[in-house]
């Protein structure tokens, strides 16, 4: 395999905004959403917003911002107004060059062609649609408003709005065969644009999906049938042109998501809004913040101290190795072994290299990158803590 050059590895500088409202909670989502039954106050919302931004950047300081990116919850609930409010203040802190990544994920119930073209109009030019199925009775299960016929709508609608389009699935379903999800994945290559993000089920805690698994209500695949369905996830999306470059992301080769990169790289991010993350580096090294969860708890700090974090954490050089790790083994580029060694003051384990190299799970790059093989991909998990231990 080669090393698939993007950006000159360059991380980038991101800025994640997060809108933590949904219309219904999924049974398998454990992100930082909520529902609420009354209108959201959007103008009390973006005038927090603004206010934590201006904070932000007295901690950056002058940067150029490579991404943005909407997340939640579900941005699509946002006006475009508020869009453009927030967009505004980000471009009023930091320089925005005219080929920046503006993302905005939506969900298929919330798009509407005029919504779109708002957003288009305040900025975005990607959109990550949260399509997850193509099967009537598997978006039922996974809880889904939506319908395959308001996905595809969705799907064109988008593709006609904004000159770059991902959307997701979730594969490793209950009931779900190699056979069947051949069959859709095909389907799905057809309707992408130049991205798509596949990921397998996962039955987090605190989720109705744990109750209903522990109960034995809810039966997902073995891993066994979960490494199948994931080796041929890998083979049909490399075959048509979308070949994974991170475990559960595919792309066109230049269409990679920058904003995502900046994360896999270990770049620096600012977090906007409740329970947001950021990575910040600073003269006195790497600091790590994290928002208030709750979104009022987050708009009432804002509001009284210009910023809603709840932690603001220096990490010291293993911690960021740990975390340089972790994420650089999830790329196919892999990981840039100066920067790891830089960081953490020493080699890798030799020994350990050389048992993973040995049964097929690592690879060497050269002399600058380990990375995993498409093996040590689908164990990664054991890969890094054996490498990191």
């Amino acid at each position: 395999m080669s090393v698939d050059t993007q950006d000159n590895l360059d991380p980038g500088f991101g800025i994640y905004v997060h809108w933590p409202f949904c219309a219904a909670k999924c049974p398998y989502c454990d992100f930082n959403s909520h529902v609420r039954h009354q209108a959201v106050d959007q103008p009390r919302f973006v005038g927090a917003f603004q206010r934590e931004i201006r904070q932000m950047r007295a901690m950056t300081g002058t940067r150029e911002v490579t991404s943005v990116f909407f997340g939640g919850g579900t941005p699509s609930l946002m006006e475009p107004h508020t869009v453009d409010g927030i967009l505004s203040a980000i471009g009023n802190a930091w320089h925005m060059p005219d080929d920046i990544e503006i993302t905005l994920e939506a969900n298929p119930t919330s798009v509407e062609a005029e919504r779109f073209k708002g957003y288009r109009t305040a900025g975005v030019n990607r959109v990550s649609l949260g399509v997850q199925s193509l099967d009537e009775s598997d978006l039922k299960v996974l809880g889904r408003m939506h319908t395959v016929d308001e996905a595809l709508t969705a799907i064109e609608l988008a593709r006609s709005t904004f000159p770059r389009l991902s959307f997701d699935l979730i594969y490793a379903r209950p009931g779900q065969t190699v056979t069947g999800w051949e069959l859709e994945l095909k389907q799905a290559i057809g309707y992408a644009a130049d991205h798509l993000s596949l990921y397998q089920l996962t039955i987090e805690q605190g989720t109705p999906f744990y109750g209903l698994h522990r109960s034995g209500k809810l039966k997902v695949p073995d891993e066994d049938l979960s490494a199948d369905l994931y080796q041929a996830t890998q083979e049909l999306t490399e075959k048509h042109g979308l070949p994974a470059y991170e475990v559960s992301n595919h792309a066109e080769p230049g269409a990679e998501s920058r904003h995502n990169l900046t994360y896999w790289r270990y770049g620096d991010y600012v977090g906007l809004g409740a329970g947001a993350h950021g990575r910040l580096t600073s003269h006195n090294g790497k600091v790590g913040t994290v928002n208030k969860r709750i979104p009022e708890d987050w708009l009432r700090q804002v509001e009284s101290l210009g910023h809603g974090m709840e932690s603001e954490e220096r990490m010291d050089s293993d911690a960021q190795a740990d975390e340089l790790m972790l994420m650089g083994l999830r790329l196919r580029e892999g990981m840039d072994l100066a920067r790891w060694q830089g960081l953490s003051g020493r080699r890798v384990d030799a020994d350990k290299e050389e048992f993973l190299i040995s049964h097929g799970l690592l690879e060497r790059i050269g002399n600058s990158r380990l990375r995993c093989t498409p093996a040590g991909m689908m164990v990664l998990d054991a890969v890094v803590a054996d490498l990191a231990a």
